[in-house]
């Protein structure tokens, strides 16, 4: 397993966590089996935004003398006191829900409290309004919740939310469908929604993923946009090259699911390479690097992509990316203009003369 530090903490966050969407269907017992076998693989990061209430007492089971293991994202909005899920914005709901969830965990403290899907901004004047953001904020204040986080489809309540300097963590899904305009949470532009990403990159917060399969659509070629079915691993790769992303969160059903996500890291970096997907490259994206390193090796031995990404967010006003890029080996004025990075880019990025604008923006 790898892992990604918390920029606003100190915890070390796996690269692949844990979603629950489906893993309800099961009995407790292969919940318990599939949660356990993550464990052990090193996974620690889960979200218990799922869509049946049985997952709680099967976490809870499988988190008995385990329980410093996991981090646990607990969503404050979503009600499971009904025996299956619900969305809500009554704070008594919220409270109820919320004890009722520790109670079958087995805990009495959440790593990251979440304020619940909120996509419109009728629901944030809503959580506001109802008193369930202060229940949160009392709560980490308490020290029963220790980071606060997001969950939503749309950049503008992101960003709504960021400028409140509250959360620590966001969970957004991202998939090239959505990226690219595709599906039904393709919410904003590609501008804007990669915008949202260096952002977080740059005020610190943590991206958790999910719907990086897009419900399994991207597997599948009848289904997918594209027309080809991408794998595990390059959907798995390209929400991990998005700037500020600390975790991907796919959805698995049972351990032979789990494996499958696992196997990621038995993966070569050219099974990872998903540039077959820039055919549909929105007109507004084309020529805008994503970091994807498919331009890569360097003859001269640059890390084009970081050196691009760094460049971006310096460019937002990230004082510590400008830091970064002047402590690389070897920066933007070390290229020898081959045209290797050029004929490669499957983004039709200008790399040669893209290294003379960051060169000269930054001096070396």
């Amino acid at each position: 397993m790898e892992y990604r530090k918390l920029p606003h903490g100190e915890e070390q966050i796996s690269i692949i966590g844990m979603g629950s969407s489906v893993i309800g269907e099961q009995s407790e017992g292969d919940i318990i089996e599939t949660v356990q076998f993550a464990l052990d693989a090193g996974i620690n990061f889960f979200d218990m935004a799922g869509g049946h209430a049985s997952i709680f007492s099967a976490y809870g089971k499988a988190l008995q003398g385990r329980r410093k293991d996991a981090m646990l994202q607990v969503h404050f909005g979503a009600n499971y006191t009904t025996g299956s899920y619900g969305w809500t914005t009554n704070l008594d709901t919220v409270k109820k829900s919320v004890e009722w969830q520790l109670e079958r965990l087995k805990t009495d403290y959440i790593d990251f409290g979440f304020i619940h899907c909120l996509d419109e901004e009728s629901d944030l004047n809503a959580y506001e309004k109802n008193g369930i953001l202060d229940y949160l904020m009392n709560m980490k204040t308490q020290g029963v919740v220790s980071h606060i986080g997001l969950s939503t489809h749309a950049p503008k309540m992101a960003n709504n939310i960021l400028d409140k300097n509250i959360i620590d963590m966001l969970m957004f899904s991202i998939n090239p469908m959505y990226d690219y305009g595709q599906g039904d949470y393709a919410i904003g532009s590609d501008s804007e929604r990669q915008k949202l990403y260096r952002r977080c990159e740059k005020e610190g917060i943590g991206i958790s993923v999910m719907k990086p399969f897009n419900a399994g659509q991207l597997l599948d070629a009848d289904r997918s946009p594209f027309h080809k079915a991408m794998t595990t691993a390059q959907c798995i790769q390209y929400a991990l090259d998005k700037p500020g992303v600390l975790t991907v969160l796919g959805g698995p059903g049972n351990v032979r699911q789990l494996k499958d996500i696992l196997s990621y890291f038995d993966t070569t970096s050219e099974e990872r390479d998903y540039s077959f997907i820039s055919a549909l490259t929105p007109d507004e994206s084309v020529g805008k690097c994503v970091y994807c390193k498919h331009c890569h090796p360097c003859p001269a031995g640059l890390d084009i992509g970081l050196i691009n990404k760094y460049y971006d967010l310096a460019t937002q006003g990230d004082s510590l990316a400008k830091e970064h890029y002047l402590t690389l080996k070897k920066t933007a004025a070390d290229c020898i203009g081959c045209g290797h990075c050029n004929r490669r880019c499957p983004f039709k990025v200008q790399q040669m003369e893209r290294m003379g604008e960051i060169k000269n923006y930054f001096g070396k």
